[in-house]
């Protein structure tokens, strides 16, 4: 009977060993958790032996604070953008990542030195710079809109347009389409007039947009004849345009970039893990390889000599980012430190506007 169960113990033990050796990544789903799951996943797991379980969410960022609160974590890793990351972080929701744990440049430069300025903060690692911009289909207007008033112009541009649904981006998109230089929009929404003036535009074609929640829903939106214009983050574009071959284009004037951040939810269950995930997904190699997947910028300075090309072997990737030179003519920086003090504010304002 003891020798019994010395064997049932041992077996509990290995299986509790091996149900422990995983670790659950929750992301935004279509084509950036595919390029996630290609850059990352699957090489973490072929490295280390831990499975990677992977969710989806249209925000990463909204059930983290339910589930910390509940006490019910369920996941270990998360994306989320990065007025969210300081937020959540001030909040007491999120373990401290020590920066020091990241893996150097190749040439010996520590991460501190080689992630972009701005790209580590306490509990976050920023992974990529991504930018929402406006796309269209160009069988409708093949002689393109080019500025981001055209996409507030219904009558010199018609037909349905896509937003997403909420303040941000969205204010500053309508500024901007409203005369407003780019290096002015925070200073002008800083005043109530200037929120105003945003919604104010926004009116111009309430009438006329789709709101849209979910990363995969814009190309969709277009590909379906739904929409003729649709704002929308630019590497699910890119990958329409490339992998699908659909006829889109991307606007870069007004675009709004920022990173997104790997975070560890305070009381994840696999905190090691979590811990061996983002020093792993997040070395100069993986960053690199992310962008053979989708066209975001990777968030290391080591990382951009060995982007490349897309994954079909022909596209250069340059071109297609964010930070690339041509793109960034008159483009926004989103402020973080503008939406950690005024996203509930200027959330609720938007629902109720979008209520009228």
């Amino acid at each position: 009977m003891k020798k019994i169960l010395t064997l049932s113990t041992a077996l509990t033990a290995v299986g509790f060993a091996a149900a422990a050796q995983e670790v659950t990544v929750m992301s935004w789903g279509g084509s950036y958790t595919v390029s996630q799951v290609e850059a990352y996943h699957k090489p973490f797991t072929a490295q280390t032996g831990i499975k990677v379980v992977s969710v989806d969410a249209d925000n990463p960022a909204t059930p983290i604070k339910a589930m910390v609160e509940a006490g019910n974590v369920t996941i270990d890793v998360a994306d989320v953008e990065y007025a969210d990351a300081i937020r959540l972080c001030d909040e007491g929701l999120l373990e401290e990542i020590d920066p020091s744990i990241l893996p150097p440049a190749p040439d010996g430069t520590p991460a501190t030195e080689d992630f972009l300025p701005g790209a580590l903060t306490d509990c976050a690692v920023a992974s990529i710079v991504f930018s929402t911009v406006f796309a269209y289909d160009t069988t409708k207007f093949p002689e393109g809109p080019t500025t981001m008033a055209d996409f507030f112009d219904i009558e010199k541009f018609p037909g349905k347009r896509g937003m997403r649904k909420g303040a941000k981006a969205n204010l500053e998109m309508a500024l901007m389409a409203d005369g407003v230089p780019a290096d002015e929009v925070y200073a002008v929404l800083e005043t109530d007039e200037g929120v105003s003036r945003a919604f104010v535009m926004l009116d111009k074609i309430k009438g006329s947009t789709i709101w849209w929640e979910a990363g995969a829903q814009p190309p969709q939106l277009l590909a379906d004849g739904e929409v003729s214009m649709t704002t929308a983050y630019n590497g699910r574009i890119f990958a329409a345009q490339v992998a699908e071959s659909k006829p889109f284009a991307i606007v870069w004037d007004g675009q709004v970039y920022e990173y997104d951040l790997f975070v560890i939810p305070k009381g994840a269950p696999n905190l090691d893990n979590a811990l061996e995930f983002v020093k792993f997904s997040t070395d100069t190699q993986r960053l690199a390889d992310q962008a053979k997947w989708i066209s975001y910028g990777p968030g290391r300075k080591s990382s951009g000599a060995l982007v490349g090309l897309y994954q079909d072997g022909k596209t250069e990737m340059g071109p297609h980012m964010p930070t690339s030179a041509e793109n960034l003519t008159n483009a926004l920086a989103s402020s973080y430190e503008f939406w950690v003090d005024r996203d509930s504010e200027l959330n609720e304002r938007f629902n109720a506007w979008l209520a009228q």
